[in-house]
């Protein structure tokens, strides 16, 4: 798998469940979500990109593997996209070459 098609998986990811369309509970301030997957899941950033000039996506991950995808606009709202269990840095490295 290339980078091009991950980056490609990640942005259907984003275009099918988009900052707008998050539910109202899954945003809050940037600082605030940010704190509260740490506090709570022990994850912290483990990759960012640039979506479009208006939108940074963000990972988030844990030693246990966890793993957040935050979406945040130029305002500092974030919205939770997606989360999920079973985050393997090792595999992801092995798909990616160069990384």
């Amino acid at each position: 798998m290339t980078r091009r098609l991950v980056a490609a998986m990640f942005f259907a990811v984003f275009a099918m469940s988009g900052i707008a369309h998050a539910k109202a509970d899954q945003c809050a301030a940037r600082t605030d979500l940010v704190k509260a997957l740490g506090g709570k899941f022990h994850e912290s950033q483990a990759a960012r990109g640039l979506v479009n000039p208006n939108v940074v996506l963000e990972i988030f991950v844990s030693d246990q593997g966890t793993w957040t995808i935050l979406a945040t606009d130029t305002h500092g709202q974030s919205c939770i996209i997606t989360a999920g269990e079973g985050w393997d840095g090792a595999a992801m490295a092995a798909v990616l070459p160069g990384t």
